[in-house]
């Protein structure tokens, strides 16, 4: 089988990141996998000349249109991947979502990463079958982390993602103050990068300047394994979430998770409240200092290649 994919992502081209691991495991099920990547701002991207069997596209937008367009040139299935909130990233926006809807409805077969987008693609009127598999993740180094934590150390609140405006880091600073407020002697700790970088570093010195017993730091991405082995709770503050594999891994290391409803969190095993009552619920997990359990059961990388490959056709 000769695949075609279009991505967006520029991790799959880069060694030893997840994205990169989880492109291995595909290259290995099929006979050639060949990579267009189309990200903001580039120009129609020139496609390899050869017959494919399938193109499988990373959402079903413009690179959507794009798949469609070389799978009909090309006599090819036509596979499209949902791995965000259809209707949060459509919401507002009526050209996206008609274009989404379109794609969707002339798929011959659909991948999503969870039973909640399976569920948004049926309404759209999808009659393809509609395949769900989690993005993988290697877990057990996750849940080999041994948490460090001292009784008389102050609690720490961890936020992981993109420095970006759908993952609204910001709410984040808003939760830590309503939780230390309520009493609960707690820092925060933001991990990630992205635009909003320098706006969180002004907010970092702003939110503790002059009050010694504040603690908030924000950290250049790296890997997250020490900071989950020292955290008590996880925050996620996102609008929408393409899946959320900072909330698998936290719950997979035993960090309690609290999340509005995006993306896998409800079925990951997140404490899942409304955006208002995060601080609320911040402070309500502290104080138990119950433990996070990762309720979903991911497939290991044979059994989850294997499923990649089943869900193009």
């Amino acid at each position: 089988m000769r695949v075609l994919m279009v991505t967006g992502d520029k991790n799959l081209f880069i060694s030893g990141t997840e994205a990169h691991a989880r492109l291995e495991l595909q290259k290995r099920q099929v006979n050639e996998l060949v990579l267009v990547f189309w990200g903001h701002g580039s120009l129609w991207p020139s496609v390899p000349k050869g017959h494919f069997d399938v193109v499988t596209v990373q959402d079903p937008f413009w690179r959507g249109l794009f798949g469609w367009i070389i799978a009909r040139l090309r006599g090819a299935k036509l596979n499209i991947q949902v791995h965000s909130d259809f209707e949060a990233e459509t919401a507002g926006n009526t050209l996206r979502r008609i274009l989404g809807k379109k794609i969707l409805r002339h798929a011959d077969s659909v991948r999503v990463v969870s039973h909640k987008l399976k569920e948004q693609v049926e309404r759209i009127g999808v009659c393809a079958p509609i395949a769900v598999l989690p993005v993988f993740i290697e877990l057990e180094r996750f849940r080999s982390i041994t948490p460090v934590h001292d009784a008389q150390t102050q609690k720490t609140i961890l936020w992981i993602g993109r420095f970006e405006p759908e993952k609204d880091p910001e709410e984040a600073v808003s939760v830590w103050k309503k939780v230390n407020e309520a009493g609960i002697d707690a820092g925060l700790v933001i991990l990630g990068a992205g635009s909003l970088h320098d706006r969180l570093n002004r907010l970092q010195v702003q939110s503790v300047r002059g009050k010694k017993n504040l603690s908030f730091k924000v950290k250049d991405w790296q890997d997250p394994m020490y900071y989950l082995a020292r955290a008590d709770v996880v925050l996620c503050t996102s609008l929408h979430e393409s899946w959320g594999a900072s909330i698998v891994e936290a719950l997979a290391a035993g960090v309690p998770v609290v999340a509005p409803d995006v993306g896998i969190a409800r079925e990951a095993g997140a404490f899942v409240v409304d955006r208002d009552r995060l601080g609320e619920k911040v402070v309500e997990v502290l104080k138990s200092r119950v433990r996070g359990e990762l309720k979903l059961t991911l497939p290991s990388a044979e059994e989850w290649g294997r499923k990649w490959k089943e869900s193009l056709l």
